[in-house]
């Protein structure tokens, strides 16, 4: 699969001034992460040396046998890159520093470029910024490599990595922001931190957080067991995050002999780059030229074809947090924007909600969202006038929780059967009435629509449209139908997120007395109701038989939308994330059905009432998704075919 790297970070034993040993610690974890099909890897800073070493920096020894041990590397790095930290004499100064290896070879050396020198640190009594050094090469056992802060190492396939070293990530602009303006879009950082109360949580904010700002995958590691504790504890911590989320962490922050990796889709952070125009223009007003270097590397590839993918995390329902109390939060986040946005438009207008009660989850969503916000404005419930409309395909249960739920929730509330007025309106039309075909279905939604909208002049109202986004992406909604409204709370909500946020909700104090109705609106079928029901009175119609699961097609619609991946990668991540409750044939069956039908419905997103963004992922034509009505998916659905 395009764009997924797997990516370790190593904490070895080491035993300060032994290089011998350190060496061999070294070469057993680069084997063993090449055991694990590790495509890059970052060791802890002066690991070959142990940080710890005092005065003994001094020592020319220690320093030869340093290179020697670097050149020994050499052989260590095929079918992996990795990046190694030891001191190295440079012209005339001792600089701390980074070693990059790749096809066999050490392909450039990174110095650090702010050293520490308060409380339990003292980097300058034996280092030299690399600032300090005006050189573009240096000797390493003989033979000439490249050297600067400034280096971005590059693959075929795309991927560039640059390196920091500790305290460079603590700086008020660190250099790894400067490499990633440049193009890196991997940052490896060789640590040796100190372990404090606290410390780890604070390193965990700056490596995430940095990741997210750059927009990049990166990848944490500190010195541990073995270095001197004259002073302090190394903390050994390890951390891999990409994007602002930690994708992987070492628990035991003070031990070692450890090494942490994950699998990460560098496609995610290169899409949002593209996208973001800030990105791009701090590169541009940041001068990065001339403060970067671009090592390329023939035959340097850091992802290959078919990569390692069960440390890669894709969760099937990428709108709804998995873990319950991250759930509940967002959903209460979810609807406060969704009650803030409606009550500031019914301050503005001075109008009434309005809405049209299914008994199906939208309308329900967009009733305890009305309520919510006439409250906000000091209004009573009574001043939604919730109204159900009944007619040929309407269940006996869905009504009948249409009713109960306007009830228990003190709305003013009306049943208006619209069955006589499609009826009158076939005859006008010369419809038959018992073929079961989009007319018949689609002049039930106008009329709901029509009545509604009547309604609201009469009362003063504003109409409160229950569509979510995705329907809107199929286009499963009657234009000038249901697909219209005069404000739609729910445009940017998928329907796996609806129905979470209506069961969150119903154990919420403010809507506990209707819960119970909530929950069975939760358990039900999804429908639109426009066939009528078997001789049960049961719903015969269901959305998910027609067009496909709804949860693939949310789960096709975030990668398309918030990411631009094409159908193929589209496909293999289904594949992981849904693994044996879906067959190949039927994901890509779907994919086919979701595509088809998002090019071709179109025009409708275009024409769509105000509603406000919810998250990352929106299909707004006003800032959300810009696309022209009469694009063609041909392309699209030839992927399709090829799969």
């Amino acid at each position: 699969m395009k764009d997924i790297i797997r990516i370790a970070a190593a904490v070895p034993r080491v035993v300060p001034g032994n290089v011998d040993f350190n060496l061999t610690e070294t070469i057993k974890y680069i084997r063993a992460a090449k055991e694990k099909q590790v495509r890059l890897l970052v060791f802890p800073e002066l690991g070959i040396t142990g940080y710890t070493c005092g005065d003994l920096f001094f020592c020319e020894n220690l320093l030869a046998a340093a290179q020697a041990a670097l050149l020994s590397l050499e052989k260590e790095a095929e079918d992996i890159a990795f990046a190694v930290g030891a001191p190295l004499p440079v012209a005339g100064r001792l600089c701390n520093c980074a070693f990059f290896y790749a096809n066999r070879r050490l392909v450039g050396v990174v110095p650090k470029l702010y050293l520490p020198n308060y409380r339990e640190f003292s980097e300058k009594r034996w280092f030299r910024s690399g600032y300090e050094v005006a050189v573009d090469s240096v000797t390493v056992g003989g033979c000439r490599f490249p050297f600067g802060q400034g280096l971005v190492f590059e693959g075929e396939d795309g991927v560039s990595v640059g390196i920091e070293i500790c305290e460079d990530l603590m700086a008020p602009v660190p250099p790894s922001s400067f490499l990633a303006l440049g193009g890196a879009n991997i940052i490896l950082n060789l640590s040796a931190s100190s372990e404090a109360a606290k410390k780890h949580e604070y390193r965990r904010s700056l490596v995430t957080g940095q990741s997210a700002r750059l927009l990049a995958l990166y990848a944490y590691t500190s010195a541990g067991y073995g270095e001197s504790v004259a002073d302090y504890v190394a903390s050994g911590h390890s951390i891999i995050a990409s994007g602002g989320v930690c994708l992987a962490e070492n628990k035991n922050y003070v031990d070692s002999g450890n090494m942490i990796y994950a699998d990460s889709d560098l496609g995610c952070n290169m899409a949002d780059r593209r996208r973001c125009s800030s990105f791009s223009d701090a590169a541009l007003y940041s001068e990065i030229a001339g403060k970067i270097r671009y090592i390329r590397e023939d035959g340097l590839r850091f992802t290959c074809d078919n990569p390692p993918t069960d440390r890669l995390l894709v969760s099937r329902y990428p709108f709804v947090p998995e873990d319950e109390p991250t759930l509940r939060e967002r959903v209460s986040q979810l609807f406060e924007m969704q009650v803030t946005a409606l009550s500031r438009r019914l301050e503005t207008t001075g109008l009434r909600p309005v809405i049209g009660v299914s008994g199906g989850l939208d309308s329900t969503l967009a009733l305890l969202v009305s309520i919510a916000a006439v409250e906000k404005l000091g209004r009573p419930a009574s001043n939604v006038l919730g109204i159900t409309l009944p007619c040929f395909g309407t269940s006996t249960a869905t009504l009948g929780n249409a009713i109960r739920l306007m009830e228990v929730l003190g709305v003013e509330s009306r049943t208006i059967n619209i069955t006589e007025s499609v009826k009158r309106h076939f005859e006008d039309i010369g419809h038959p009435g018992n073929i079961y075909d989009t007319a018949y279905e689609n002049a039930q939604a106008r009329e709901r629509t029509q009545v509604l909208m009547d309604i609201c002049n009469m009362t003063g109202g504003l109409m409160i449209g229950p569509g979510d986004m995705s329907e809107l992406a199929l286009g499963f909604c009657t234009y000038g139908g249901d697909h219209m409204s005069m404000y739609a709370p729910n445009a940017s909500l998928p329907k796996t997120l609806i129905r979470q946020m209506v069961s969150c909700l119903a154990d919420t104090d403010r809507f506990l007395s209707a819960r119970e109705v909530l929950l069975q609106v939760v358990g039900q079928p999804i429908s639109p109701e426009l066939i009528p029901p078997d001789a049960d009175g049961d719903i015969s119609q269901k959305t998910e038989d027609i067009i496909g699961p709804y949860e693939l097609h949310d789960f096709f619609l975030y990668y398309l939308i918030r990411y631009g991946f094409g159908p193929a990668k589209i496909y293999e991540l289904a594949r992981l994330a849904f693994g044996s409750d879906f067959q190949n044939h039927e994901i890509k069956h779907w994919l086919k059905v979701f595509f088809t039908r998002f090019f071709s419905s179109q025009f409708k997103r275009s024409c769509t009432p105000d509603s406000v963004m919810m998250g990352s992922v929106s299909l707004s034509s006003r800032g959300g998704w810009n696309m022209p009505s009469d694009a063609d998916g041909t392309l699209w659905r030839r992927e399709i075919e090829r799969l």
